[in-house]
């Protein structure tokens, strides 16, 4: 019999090795090792032969979508299926963006878990309806707002994201866990604004926002 060579990726011990246990049960199934960061993720691939790496997004100091963008460069053959707590459509679309083959949520049972591993094993993907109604809610009901560069200034495109949820209310910790990038670098980036936009403060970001039509309905 074929083997689906697994490697479960989460930076939680006691999951990692009660997935495990729960997938050596299955006959087709061969885990062949659990990581709980980039480095032992690293160490194991390679090691060993792998088909699929099942993914969390909290990985530590480097996150599963990053692991996942790297991987998919290295390792274009190997399939990811992003296993996680977080159903925000932002997530989602950042970990297929990265290269994942599938994404369910840590809510799953078991025969979703069986079928969403050789879904992607086999080289379809494979995403739960939950996932699925999120990716979807755009499509039926798109967002109206969005931003564009404003003329005669330098801003990068992740100051534009930026500014966006700046102007959206959303705190320096919120901004960095909706991009995935440090509290500090988003710090940088709100300074950067302000002194490219010519303001003093947060005020001062979401008057120009308006008064420039960066916002647009």
């Amino acid at each position: 019999m074929q083997h689906i060579k697994i490697i479960i990726a989460d930076d939680h011990k006691i999951f990692r090795e009660g997935l495990a246990e729960l997938l050596n049960k299955e006959k087709e199934i061969l885990v062949k090792g659990d990581a709980g960061n980039k480095i032992e993720l690293m160490e194991l691939l390679k090691m060993h032969e792998v088909d699929v790496i099942i993914m969390d997004i909290d990985m530590g100091e480097t996150s599963g979508i990053d692991l996942t963008a790297n991987i998919k460069t290295e390792r274009p053959d190997v399939k990811v299926l992003a296993l996680s707590m977080h159903g925000d459509k932002n997530y989602i679309v950042k970990m297929l963006e990265a290269g994942a083959n599938g994404y369910i949520l840590k809510n799953a049972g078991k025969e979703e878990m069986l079928n969403a591993i050789r879904t992607v094993a086999s080289g379809n993907t494979y995403f739960s309806s939950q996932v699925s109604s999120k990716l979807l809610e755009d499509l039926i009901h798109p967002r109206s707002t969005k931003i564009r560069k404003p003329e005669g200034t330098s801003l990068t495109d992740r100051e534009i994201e930026v500014l966006k949820l700046i102007t959206e209310e959303y705190s320096n910790s919120e901004i960095a866990e909706r991009l995935f990038i440090s509290i500090r670098t988003v710090d940088t980036h709100r300074r950067n604004l302000l002194d490219k936009l010519g303001v003093k403060n947060t005020a001062g970001l979401v008057k120009y926002a308006l008064q420039h039509g960066l916002l647009e309905n």
